[in-house]
């Protein structure tokens, strides 16, 4: 299972690294856009969606603002080169901050989940209610990845893919090796404190790597490093926040598309929550509103 999970990871990593430096950000925020429908797919099945023509309207709700945004976003980069100005952003208007919604979105969801996990659980919601949650997470999440690429690059966009992924490579190993304190029992009993700290180092690690290789500023490094810590944080309870969904439904996976890993979900659950929280940060350090 373990070789099963590394060679599904390393081919989807690889044709994620390929989409992120060689797309053009329109087809980019496409191909995400693609898999996003593919996981809002699976979300219908979490939350018990289960006629198809309910989950057609899900899937077309989802796909009216992304054409929006998209094509908006598109709209703007083509005014931008026409006349020439030198950075879009700040003619993005009130998109931009529209990630404040998902980022007190996730930050309440990781203090509740910390805090009274059994009420967690025990929370009952309607169907109609958890659809429109995992509208609006999904949304937020290929948005302001799309925003990302298309905005700060592909190297920004790729440095939080690298960072995602180290945190839950080292959570994996260092709670295999150190684990005993459980982080969330009564949700996940393969999430350790261990773990959590040992992803925290390692998004650590990457911002400290990233620093000494572009010669940032000290303060600058500094900021860096907090804000990959936080995204890592934020992420260790986004996954969480789906087992508790998946708990509820009961079942294991969303779904069964990735040999090894389950379903789409599965594999971006941490993502989810982490894009909206570091795009934020990078919106915040890009303007100066850190200096």
């Amino acid at each position: 299972m373990l070789l099963q999970r590394i060679i599904t990871a390393s081919v989807l990593a690889s044709l994620l690294a390929l989409a992120v430096f060689k797309l053009p950000p329109a087809y980019f925020s496409l191909l995400l856009a693609l898999f996003t429908l593919l996981a809002a797919w699976e979300w219908c099945s979490l939350v018990a969606i289960n006629p198809l023509f309910k989950r057609v309207l899900f899937l077309l709700a989802l796909m009216a603002p992304m054409a929006g945004i998209h094509f908006w976003t598109q709209i703007l980069e083509l005014i931008a080169q026409a006349v020439d100005w030198p950075d879009v952003r700040n003619y993005s208007g009130a998109l931009e901050w529209l990630v404040i919604a998902p980022v007190l979105f996730w930050i309440l969801a990781m203090i509740l989940i910390r805090n009274a996990p059994a009420g967690v659980l025990a929370l009952q919601m309607k169907p109609c209610y958890k659809a429109l949650i995992g509208w609006f997470i999904l949304l937020s999440a290929w948005m302001f990845l799309s925003r990302l690429r298309t905005l700060y690059g592909s190297e920004v966009t790729m440095y939080l893919l690298i960072l995602i992924w180290a945190a839950d490579i080292s959570a994996f190993f260092a709670g295999k090796k150190y684990g005993k304190v459980l982080l969330a029992p009564l949700i996940s009993p393969g999430k350790t404190v261990a773990g959590m700290y040992g992803a925290l180092i390692a998004g650590i690690v990457c911002a400290v790597s990233l620093s000494l290789i572009n010669g940032f500023p000290l303060m600058v490094a500094a900021d860096f490093a907090l804000l990959s810590a936080l995204t890592v944080l934020i992420s260790i309870y986004g996954d969480l926040f789906f087992s508790v969904v998946k708990r509820q439904r009961g079942v294991k996976d969303s779904g069964s598309l990735l040999p090894g890993h389950g379903g789409i979900l599965d594999r971006i659950d941490s993502a989810v929550a982490a894009i909206p929280f570091f795009y934020a940060g990078i919106f915040l350090e890009a303007y100066g509103i850190f200096s």
